[in-house]
């Protein structure tokens, strides 16, 4: 029997992480990036480990953009997507530190304006709520509207429109949720998120490639261009400016300076052997907040989230927090941390998600914990990731009727349609051709007729929204009197009344 000493029952694990197995491990990390680079099609990746407090890994892989001749390296600036969202817990844990704030301030106390859509809630909704995904705000609330050109106040404001799930027991993923979080712990420090970032993480660890704002990125001379999957080809087709949820998605580094952070959180807020971020306001983020993949069988493990962080527990038994982070038009990045073998991972890519940073990183934390990878990971990823690109819509997944049910003239659809949450809708006809103008930016689309008065479109603002449906309906033989937006309507906000 192993000696487990004075340690608490739920403090260690029977299977231990002999040095040479975690050397083992580092050692075979460039063979595993380069097999899932020739894989997944890929273009660029960087990967860098951490352990025992310094670099032990950093290596770029592959371009940085399709048909150039630059290369990724350690010091490659990338968009890092939802990763952001660990990061800017960090900047919280700082602040509840400070004694700024606490996780569980409400968040009216900071944005008096908040408001969701049960009076009740409001009042009671923490920004460790927010934080853990757990304020019954509905997963992705928000998103469409940042397609389509509404600002972060803006949205913001939006959310008291969506219907809520059920307070601190549902679990749902969104991303100005967390947004409004972080803006609540902005308002109390006096000053803008972006400085604050600046100001409580990235200067104090030196993590001088990193930044909260997209004209930062723009900026860096060594930076991935995103790539989009245009099925199984990766084109340098689109950009993606995340400012409006910058805390949840919006933050740009590289695995040079995301080293600097995972050491700092496996050194328990320490840098240099100082103490940066108070060890308990950390831990706390670290410890499971909500569940948020309850276990389907009596022998398997739930997993949980904490405040901006996946925590689980291995097959091992070690505790693993980690984060994944995705922009449907171009970027895939994956970290993983082991606290009990002080040991981190981060790989960043330039491609849409395809598994390929979370192959790569949990290829490398089963190594460490047995010493052999336990699947084929981008094997086991691939697939899932490969729904994101899947076209539900009506007008996607059957061509148009050989004989289509004629649609009326095009003056009838012509007008102005609106709705209180997504606002206008101007639809215009120039002949017998109908475009379509949407948010507060009036971005615009024209519609190719499908069948009666169902058209389709591609979603104008440069997301890569699949083709989907715009329908008109009421007063036949007249002038339509609602339009159905297809993209919009995942919470039933994509039907606009006439008002012109």
């Amino acid at each position: 029997m192993e000696d487990v000493g004075d340690l608490a029952p739920d403090a260690y694990s029977t299977t231990p992480i002999p040095e040479a197995q975690i050397t083992s491990a580092i050692g075979q990390v460039d063979g595993i990036a380069q097999d899932v680079m020739n894989r997944s099609g890929i273009p660029g990746m960087a990967v860098a480990i951490v352990h025992g407090g310094e670099v032990v890994f950093a290596k770029g892989f592959g371009v940085r953009e399709v048909g150039k001749p630059e290369l990724v390296d350690e010091n490659t600036v990338f968009q890092l997507a939802s990763v952001s969202k660990s990061l800017g817990a960090s900047v919280i844990a700082h602040a509840v530190g400070e004694g700024t704030v606490k996780w569980s301030d409400p968040i009216v106390k900071y944005l008096p304006d908040f408001q969701l859509a049960d009076p009740s809630i409001t009042p009671m909704v923490t920004i460790g709520d927010l934080y853990a995904h757990r304020s019954g705000i509905p997963a992705g609330a928000g998103d469409d509207l940042e397609g389509i050109g509404f600002t972060r106040d803006q949205i913001i404001e939006k959310l008291r429109y969506f219907p809520l799930n059920p307070f601190r027991i549902s679990y749902g993923y969104t991303n100005f949720g967390m947004t409004t979080g972080a803006e609540a712990v902005a308002a109390a420090a006096g000053m803008s998120w972006e400085d604050l970032t600046q100001q409580l993480l990235y200067e104090p660890l030196g993590m001088t490639a990193t930044s909260s704002r997209y004209a930062d990125y723009v900026a860096q001379p060594n930076r991935a261009i995103i790539h989009f999957n245009d099925n199984g080809t990766f084109k340098a087709l689109y950009t993606r400016d995340a400012d409006a949820q910058s805390p949840a998605g919006g933050v740009s580094s590289n695995v040079t300076d995301m080293a600097k952070w995972m050491e700092m959180n496996l050194a328990s807020g320490r840098v240099n052997g100082e103490q940066v971020i108070d060890a308990d306001a950390l831990l706390e983020g670290h410890t499971p907040q909500v569940v948020n993949h309850r276990a389907d069988e009596p022998d398997a493990r739930s997993r949980f989230y904490g405040y901006g962080v996946n925590v689980e527990t291995t097959s091992t038994g070690q505790v693993k927090w980690g984060h994944s982070g995705a922009f449907y038009v171009g970027t895939g990045t994956a970290y993983a941390m082991l606290p009990g073998a002080d040991v981190g991972i981060v790989a960043l890519t330039n491609a849409s998600p395809v598994g390929a940073a979370e192959a790569v990183t949990t290829s490398f934390t089963d190594l460490v914990r047995t010493g052999k990878i336990e699947r084929d990971w981008l094997g086991f990823y691939a697939p899932q990731f490969a729904t994101l690109f899947v076209n539900h819509s009506p007008v996607a997944t059957a061509p148009a009727p050989a004989s289509p049910a004629p649609a009326r003239p095009a003056a009838d659809y012509a007008g102005t349609y609106s709705n209180e949450v997504a606002g206008d809708v101007v639809v215009t006809a120039n002949g017998e051709t109908l475009t379509v103008k949407v948010g507060p930016k009036q971005l615009s689309s024209t519609l190719d007729h499908y069948d009666g008065d169902v058209f389709s479109w591609l979603p104008p603002g440069g997301n890569g929204d699949p083709l989907s449906a715009v329908t008109f309906a009421g007063n036949p033989g007249g002038p339509a009197q609602t339009v159905q937006i297809e993209f919009l309507d995942a919470y039933k906000f994509g039907t606009f009344t006439r008002t012109a």
